[in-house]
């Protein structure tokens, strides 16, 4: 008979059985992935739009952190993950969020395209990390250099 000391295939077992256990248990932990109702006429796009390439280029490399149009993908449903992803549409949306665009408070606005045109001309946003994930969100450099002259021009003109 082969003790338990002799059977170097049990300890592990027990480890990774132990780990399984801790994953499905951390599941249990995901935070909410939520996606507020916006207010009718507030977001960006709703009234004074931009032009239709700055709009797609605003869809496709922000609108997914920065509104309540969030996609959540499958990942965002995996702990620990999920509070990553989470945290970063959390912190996204409190900076900037088109869905609660402040039409009606022309300084904000300003304020808001001139951290537009940094965070783009900075290669700050879209971040990096989203980028592997979500190549479909790279801006190329026209794209980038137009979003940001618009930027600029429409903070300058006080538009809304």
């Amino acid at each position: 008979m082969v003790s338990r000391l002799q059977n170097p295939g049990r300890p592990g077992r027990w480890a990774g059985a132990a780990f399984l256990a801790g994953f499905v248990l951390l599941q249990l932990t995901n935070p909410p992935r939520t996606n507020p109702p916006p207010l009718p006429g507030h977001d960006l796009l709703a009234s004074n739009a931009p032009p239709p390439d700055i709009a797609a280029a605003l869809k496709a490399a922000c609108y997914n952190c920065h509104s309540c149009e969030t996609r959540w993908p499958w990942y965002s449903r995996v702990a620990p993950v999920s509070w990553w992803v989470a945290g970063h549409v959390k912190d996204a949306r409190e900076v900037m969020n088109f869905s609660d665009w402040p039409h009606d408070q022309p300084s904000r606005v300003r304020k808001r395209w001139d951290r537009i045109a940094e965070a783009v001309e900075a290669r700050e946003m879209p971040l990096p990390s989203y980028l592997w994930m979500h190549p479909e969100s790279r801006l190329n450099g026209p794209q980038r250099a137009r979003l940001v002259a618009w930027a600029r021009q429409t903070a300058d003109s006080g538009a809304r």
